[in-house]
């Protein structure tokens, strides 16, 4: 799939600023407890040019396939991207881009963010918001995509049984999906969704 060439603002002296590719559409095949559905994510460049880049590179590389959301709080968020496979999960989990500006558009209901543990730190994990959650517009989770049409019935579908993750709470633990990947998931957390296949849609 084509990387699209996107940048921040730059010094023009020396690094011109390149144009954002235009939105993107892109369709999750989730696996939900009661069946397979699907959602239409539309990415939007503009709002968060690296975001927006790396979630291509995931989608390029088939990194979601298999990923389960193993972090959904209802009244809060879905969280995923960690990679089922431990060997796949390490080459990712140090490879981190730098934060995107603040372009203005908030962390509200159906909104996709990148999860950041601090400036300049996120990698593959991101989230759906499930909610308002304009408090965290302030602490660089940007949103670069967007749930579309009624794609948020599927997405209120996702398993939450499990909850908030270890040790604040009774779901997976994020330590251990590294380390064990989908067999520790499979294991003690069976009915967690997950996704099939992200494509793009031409």
């Amino acid at each position: 799939m084509r990387d699209a060439m996107l940048s921040l603002v730059l010094n023009s002296l020396s690094h011109p600023t390149l144009a954002p590719q235009a939105s993107n559409v892109f369709t999750f095949n989730v696996s939900l407890s009661s069946g397979v559905s699907s959602f239409d994510v539309e990415v939007h460049d503009d709002w968060a040019p690296k975001g927006a880049k790396r979630f291509r590179e995931l989608v390029a590389t088939d990194f979601f396939q298999d990923v389960r959301f193993f972090r959904v709080v209802d009244g809060f968020m879905a969280q995923f991207g960690i990679n089922g496979d431990p060997a796949v999960a390490a080459k990712w989990r140090d490879n981190s881009i730098t934060d995107d500006s603040n372009s203005g558009h908030s962390n509200e209901p159906g909104t996709i963010s990148f999860a950041t543990s601090g400036a300049d730190s996120r990698t593959t994990q991101m989230f759906i918001n499930l909610v308002d959650n304009s408090r965290l517009d302030g602490m660089g989770f940007t949103p670069f995509a967007t749930i579309k049409g009624d794609g948020m019935k599927v997405v209120e579908a996702i398993n939450s049984e499990y909850g908030e993750g270890a040790p604040n709470g009774n779901g997976p633990d994020q330590g251990r999906i590294q380390t064990e990947g989908n067999k520790y998931l499979k294991a003690d957390f069976p009915r967690l969704s997950f996704i099939n296949t992200v494509t793009e849609v031409a």
